[in-house]
């Protein structure tokens, strides 16, 4: 099987490739995470995913690089990473009490070919209400700060979470079943 290379810090990505036993390098990708106005949620992560996933691919001979991005849809509006607790607090009160929707973007690019994938999963996610006090004492455990929509569903922020519909690793950053069968695609079996 080729090497796999994970373009992401981010822990919880890592994280859910070893959960299924993948051996893999990361390698951190650096990109601004800026896309052109107008484009559709699936877009947006699309797009920064194939973006990620290509840099790194190309300072590399050989291997299969994955690439991700995740955010956060609520009426419409994307919710990213919030730029400070404040800003996490007014996010989670958007968020309490109703429905908003996950989207990662996946890309896949084999370095020695160019041969690449590009998809996104989405689920949606029920909150609790909640009140205000909740909230402030939930950012402040700082585990909302470098999250997409301000909460982690694999921590804490599960506490909020009445209702999942469709893949929870999703929601936590690689929807492991659609990157299982692009991998197969790529000659790279998980089982």
């Amino acid at each position: 099987m080729k090497e796999i290379i994970l373009a992401s810090s981010s822990p919880r990505r890592a994280a859910l490739l070893k959960q299924i036993g993948l051996n893999f390098r990361v390698i951190v990708c650096d990109l601004e995470e800026h896309t052109p106005p107008g484009l559709q949620p699936f877009e947006v992560v699309e797009r920064l995913a194939a973006r990620k996933a290509m840099f790194v691919a190309d300072s590399l001979a050989e291997g299969i690089v994955v690439g991700a991005d995740t955010v956060v849809v609520w009426r419409g509006q994307l919710l990213g990473k919030p730029s400070c607790a404040e800003d996490a607090v007014e996010m989670l009160k958007r968020l309490q009490g109703n429905v908003h929707e996950v989207l990662t973007g996946v890309a896949l690019v084999d370095a020695g070919s160019g041969k690449a994938e590009v998809g996104h999963e989405q689920s949606r996610v029920m909150f609790r209400p909640l009140d205000e006090e909740e909230i402030r004492r939930y950012v402040a455990t700082g585990e909302p700060l470098d999250k997409a929509g301000s909460y982690g569903a694999q921590g804490i922020g599960a506490v909020f979470v009445e209702r999942i519909e469709g893949s929870y690793t999703n929601i936590v950053g690689l929807p492991l079943a659609k990157l299982s069968l692009m991998l197969k695609n790529f000659g790279c079996s998980v089982l």
